[in-house]
């Protein structure tokens, strides 16, 4: 859902301390560095600096966090340098079928793979391009532009009104309940008071698996009051007491279920609808988590659950042990929805911004 970006909002200058990357070489593409946190509020400006510079100091390993966090997509890509080192004109089209081999396994999907390697095989015979390092980087800025066009709203958009309110959807399985456990600590860690609303009351152990990441992150939790309780009271109520309590974040789990069953689906229209009527213009962020082990094979799921309630930006977990991450382009560039988080590991602090010039670095080494 839409928030005001001229208020309290979780912004991504290119510099910003959260998404941690450089500018990007392609600077045009870009407006000039904002600050991380701003706040109209009188008192609130200090505390959101603060907390962007010591989210800053962490910058460093975050990156490294994310190259790690995609190994097996790079070691996937890797023969794309023996392609290029001793690459010449007149073996460019074997390269360039190899180069599509790989792009293709890796998850890209044909129509992207299709459009970099005829890109590229005309920028080659142009003569734009004259050597294996500088298809490389050719390739590498592809990608790069891909992303910038389509997911140039990485940061979470929090708007003006407290408590933010942020949904997290997707089926089971995919790391749902877990994400937002991991989100909860991030937000924790840089100073954030965050509730959380354990709004799965249709899985008998979802709320016990949320009290127990509330107690990992020092977060205060809502839970269902008896067995007949619906997920969109829960919600509701949990966003009250973060708004009478004066929560900075309110974290709504809710229950997972396929894009196929309708019946579950129009529950998330309901509780959207609840936390709406106590905040207006809540929820903030529509997060649907995608298990990256999938690959294309999320794409239905995404264009269901974006149909149904409006997702404003993807959380892809599991990619450190999937050599799929040319998924994460796919998805992008098929559904024009920003990836906001990717996981890329199990530890809580694996949960990392997602930043578009990181990525390509990582997985293109």
């Amino acid at each position: 859902m839409a928030s005001s970006s001229a208020h309290l909002s979780f912004l991504a200058g290119r510099r910003s301390p959260l998404f941690f990357s450089e500018l990007s070489p392609y600077r045009g593409e870009f407006r000039l560095p904002k600050p991380r946190f701003r706040c109209s509020a009188g008192g609130q400006s200090g505390f959101f600096t603060r907390l962007g510079r010591l989210i800053k100091e962490k910058a460093k390993s975050d990156v490294e966090k994310v190259f790690s966090g995609f190994s097996k997509t790079r070691e996937n890509l890797a023969v794309i340098d023996e392609l290029l080192l001793f690459w010449n004109l007149a073996e460019t089209d074997r390269v360039l079928d190899e180069l599509e081999e790989a792009l293709l396994v890796s998850d890209f999907g044909p129509k992207i793979t299709v459009r970099i390697v005829e890109r590229l095989r005309d920028d080659i015979m142009s003569g734009k391009l004259k050597s294996g390092s500088e298809i490389k980087d050719a390739l590498k800025g592809s990608v790069l532009e891909m992303l910038a066009k389509k997911n140039s709203k990485t940061e979470l958009q929090l708007g003006f009104r407290k408590p933010a309110v942020i949904m997290i959807v997707g089926v089971n399985g995919g790391g749902k309940t877990t994400s937002l456990g991991k989100l909860a600590h991030r937000l924790k860690n840089e100073g954030t008071k965050v509730l959380m609303a354990a709004g799965d009351t249709f899985r008998a152990a979802a709320s016990d698996q949320l009290e127990i990441w509330a107690e990992r992150t020092g977060c205060e939790i809502v839970v269902a009051e008896g067995e007949k309780a619906k997920a969109a009271t829960v919600l509701s109520k949990a966003v009250k007491r973060g708004k009478e309590e004066g929560y900075d974040v309110v974290l709504c789990d809710t229950s997972g279920r396929l894009h196929t069953n309708y019946g579950l689906m129009e529950e998330l229209i309901a509780c959207k609808k609840a936390v709406g009527k106590v905040v207006s213009g809540a929820p903030n962020e529509i997060l649907l988590v995608l298990d990256g082990n999938t690959g294309l094979n999320m794409l239905p799921q995404a264009r269901e659950f974006n149909e149904v309630v409006g997702i404003t930006g993807l959380v892809l977990t599991k990619l450190d042990g999937s050599a799929r991450g040319g998924c994460v382009v796919s998805v992008v560039e098929e559904l024009g929805i920003p990836v906001k988080f990717i996981g890329v590991g199990e530890a809580v602090e694996d949960l990392q911004p997602f930043d578009a010039e990181a990525f390509v670095n990582a997985i293109f080494s």
